[in-house]
């Protein structure tokens, strides 16, 4: 398959992705909210039991592993990145190494994790992976983002990118606009509109064919804190229009982060997304905590319990990929979750 093939794959209509690359780090606090322990068998265990259920098939299009999950063998046999496969979707790998303190910018970060990336995404290519991803992150208040963090940023996810097309995969770039903060829906889309439009120029300097790549954006939403909140409808609109200016054409697949928005609010904001979707960019999601936060709480009451697991997040990734086509509704929810 070539890249764009791979691309579309990933973001194909009613499909998405599941991010399921969680830290060693990360788990453990999401293990801690269920009081289970953090330890290799138990998060083996969860996560085939996601790649194991039916959804796979019919609205997951690509999973993002963790570097000790893709080397894993499931306890049926098969290999985590072979088990994907057979379901039909392409396995992936995180590979930067987290975002670090920008130096001379106080509370700000550049994501690492270039040196020796040409190597590991070789032994990736060989584990079974097909694309990547590199997450790059940036605050909104009064000064930041800073025009360096925007910069070396950008500057690394094309670095990345390049080097991932190199080795024969897919780079997903992501470019994460925080949630955190009080600041206004114009703010969120002044900051996005500037972050979109370093990493374009920087993957254009690059040489990165755009159209062998996923763009994993923030929506444009207002901060957490903000007290002006913004209805579904508005952030659909704002959110696309950003998009459509500063994304160029040649992108096949746009998937979302979650970002710290609820299961339901991802699905719904995705909705109205595609709901008004003109554009030619397949526009779907990417999520972790949005796919995976009821099929977690159920792991919490019972790790046995396979079917109850598989069925909570059986209806996450239906509703998702109803969301994907613009065909969820509340109604619908309420009858697929009673």
């Amino acid at each position: 398959m070539t890249l764009n093939e791979i691309a579309k794959k990933m973001c194909a209509k009613g499909k998405g992705i599941l991010a399921a690359d969680e830290s060693t780090g990360t788990i453990a606090k999401r293990f801690k909210s269920i009081n289970v322990e953090n330890i290799e068998k138990n998060r083996l265990y969860f996560r085939q039991t996601l790649f194991n259920s039916s959804a796979m098939k019919d609205f997951i299009g690509g999973v993002i592993l963790f570097d000790e999950t893709i080397r894993q063998k499931t306890t049926s046999g098969p290999s985590i990145p072979e088990l994907i496969s057979k379901h039909g979707a392409v396995p992936g790998i995180k590979v930067d190494k987290g975002a670090k303190p920008l130096a001379g910018s106080s509370d700000e970060t550049v994501t690492e994790g270039l040196d020796g990336l040409r190597e590991r995404l070789k032994e990736y290519y060989d584990l079974g992976a097909r694309f990547t991803k590199w997450r790059a992150v940036y605050k909104i208040s009064d000064k930041f983002p800073s025009a360096q963090s925007i910069k070396s940023n950008a500057h690394a996810l094309a670095r990345y990118a390049a080097l991932v097309q190199e080795a024969k995969m897919v780079p997903i770039v992501e470019p994460e606009v925080l949630m955190d903060g009080s600041h206004n829906i114009d703010k969120c889309y002044q900051v996005t509109t500037n972050v979109l439009n370093e990493c374009y120029n920087e993957l254009e300097i690059h040489k990165v064919d755009l159209s062998g790549t996923v763009l994993k954006p923030n929506m444009v939403i207002p901060g957490a804190e903000c007290k002006d909140k913004s209805n579904a409808e508005e952030i659909a609109k704002k959110t696309l229009e950003c998009l459509k200016k500063n994304v160029p054409g040649d992108v096949p697949g746009i998937a979302f982060l979650s970002g710290g928005q609820s299961e339901i609010e991802s699905s719904k904001n995705l909705n109205e997304i595609n709901k008004i979707n003109d554009s030619n960019f397949l526009i779907t999601f990417s999520y972790g905590r949005g796919l995976q936060a009821s099929a977690l709480r159920e792991f919490g009451k019972n790790q046995e319990n396979t079917e109850n697991i598989q069925k909570a997040f059986n209806h996450r990734a239906k509703m998702n990929g109803l969301s994907s086509k613009g065909e969820w509704s509340e109604e619908l929810e309420k009858e697929f979750a009673a």
